[in-house]
C-alpha cells in the first residue's frame, strides 16, 4: 500500500478512535477524557458559561507530590454540552523565568475561577496564592485578566483583601488594640489556633496588612454585582467581599460569616431569590462530611442547613471536597455539584465528582449516581 495512503488511514483511524464515542452521561469518578483523549486536567476549578460555550477552568497538574505546587498554571476546557469537552490549552502559565514574580514555577495556585464582566468586556480571574517557599502563610488573593474566554489571562497583581478596612458587621471588641499575645500568625488548619479566633482578635490583626484569603470562589448577582468569597481568619471564618465595578479589586465593603466553623472548598450560588454555601470541613486532602448554609441576603443572617450528601458515603461527601455549583444554562432549576476527588500521593490522576443537585424546600441534597445525564 501507498505510505501517504497508509498514513492517511493511520490519522483518520485515531481520530475516530478518539471521537467515536461522544459522552452522553456523567459517570462521577471514573477517567474523563478530553478531544485528545486525555484525562481531564483541571482540578480545584470553576465554569463560566459564555456566548453558548461552557469555559472549565482548574488547576493544571503533574505526576507526583510535586503536583501541589503550580509547574504549569491554569488549564482551560471548552464544550457546548457540558459532556465532551475541548483542551484549549493553559489559560495562565507559570513564570519560569523570574523567581520574583508571584506566580513563579513552584508557587501555590489554587481554585481558579473566572467571571466576565459584560461593561469592560474583559473576562476576569481570581485564584488563591501562596508564594513560593512559604508554605501556605501568604494566603493572598490574586487577579489575571483577558479579552477572551481561553486567554491568554495577562497576570496582574496578588494582596490580602480588604487592608485597612471592617466588616461590614464588625464588632467593637475587634476595634480595640490587639494584644501582644496575639501571634502574626498561626498553623492555620482546625484545632491549631490556642483560643477561639474572635477571642485572639484574628481579624484585627490583620486589619492593616489584610485579612488572609484561601480557598475561595467568585459569584456575580443578577444585577452584576461580583463577590469574592473565601475561608480567612486562619480558615476559620467565612468572609465575602463586594468587588469593585471592574472586578479587579475589593470595594472596602465585606462580610463575616459562620465564624469558628473552619470551613474549605466553599462554593456560592443564587436559587429563588435565596443565597446558597456548600463548603467542607478543614481535614486537609481527606473528604468530610460537606455542610451547606442559606440566606436571605448575601450580607445577611446565614443558616446552617447541615450535609446536603444523602445515602452512602454520604459522611465522606462521596470521596470528594465541594469547587463549584453550576446552574446549567436553558433547564429550569437544574443545578451540577461539582467536587473533586483529591489524590495527593499523584495529583494528576485526581477525579471529578459531578452530580445532580435537588432540593427539598430549601434544603439542597446531593444524590449518588453512577452514571446520569441531564435529561
Amino acid at each position: 500500500m501507498n505510505l501517504k495512503i497508509s498514513l492517511f488511514l493511520f490519522s483518520f483511524c485515531s481520530i475516530l478512535a478518539l471521537n467515536a464515542q461522544p459522552y452522553k452521561q456523567f459517570t462521577p469518578g471514573e477517567i474523563w477524557k478530553d478531544n485528545n483523549g486525555k484525562h481531564l486536567n483541571v482540578h480545584g476549578g470553576g465554569i463560566l458559561f459564555h456566548n453558548g460555550t461552557y469555559y472549565w477552568y482548574g488547576e493544571h497538574k503533574v505526576g507526583g507530590e510535586i503536583g501541589n505546587t503550580a509547574q504549569v498554571g491554569v488549564s482551560c476546557y471548552s464544550s457546548k454540552d457540558l459532556y465532551n469537552w475541548k483542551d484549549e490549552g493553559i489559560a495562565l502559565k507559570v513564570n519560569e523565568t523570574d523567581p520574583a514574580s508571584d506566580i513563579v514555577k513552584g508557587c501555590t495556585l489554587e481554585r481558579p475561577k473566572v467571571i466576565y464582566n459584560a461593561k469592560t468586556k474583559k473576562f476576569v480571574m481570581w485564584f488563591h496564592l501562596e508564594l513560593k517557599g512559604q508554605g501556605y502563610d501568604a494566603a493572598r488573593s490574586a487577579v489575571a485578566v483577558s479579552n477572551n474566554p481561553a486567554g491568554p489571562y495577562i497576570y496582574l497583581k496578588s494582596f490580602r483583601p480588604n487592608a485597612g478596612f471592617w466588616p461590614v458587621n464588625v464588632q467593637p471588641f475587634h476595634k480595640k488594640p490587639v494584644s501582644s499575645s496575639v501571634k502574626s500568625k498561626y498553623c492555620g488548619g482546625k484545632g491549631c489556633l490556642p483560643a477561639p479566633p474572635d477571642s485572639l482578635n484574628i481579624l484585627g490583626r490583620d486589619f492593616k496588612g489584610g485579612q488572609m484569603a484561601r480557598d475561595m470562589n467568585l459569584f456575580v448577582d443578577d444585577d452584576g454585582t461580583a463577590y469574592h468569597i473565601y475561608a480567612s481568619e486562619e480558615n476559620s471564618t467565612l468572609q465575602i467581599s463586594k468587588l469593585n465595578d471592574d472586578y479587579l479589586s475589593y470595594s472596602g465593603q465585606y462580610f463575616r460569616l459562620l465564624t469558628e466553623r473552619y470551613m474549605e472548598g466553599v462554593t456560592l450560588f443564587k436559587r429563588n431569590g435565596k443565597y446558597y454555601i456548600i463548603a467542607s470541613d478543614c481535614t486537609g486532602w481527606a473528604p468530610n462530611a460537606a455542610r451547606s448554609a442559606v440566606s436571605d441576603q448575601i450580607f445577611g443572617n446565614w443558616k446552617e442547613l447541615g450535609n446536603p450528601a444523602v445515602g452512602s458515603d454520604s459522611e465522606l461527601t462521596f470521596h470528594s471536597q465541594s469547587t463549584y455549583v453550576l446552574k446549567v444554562e436553558g433547564k429550569k432549576d437544574c443545578y451540577i455539584y461539582i467536587g473533586d476527588r483529591w489524590t495527593p500521593e499523584n495529583h494528576i490522576d485526581g477525579r471529578y465528582i459531578w452530580l445532580p443537585l435537588t432540593f427539598e424546600g430549601d434544603a439542597p441534597k446531593i444524590h449518588w449516581k453512577d452514571a446520569w445525564s441531564l435529561d
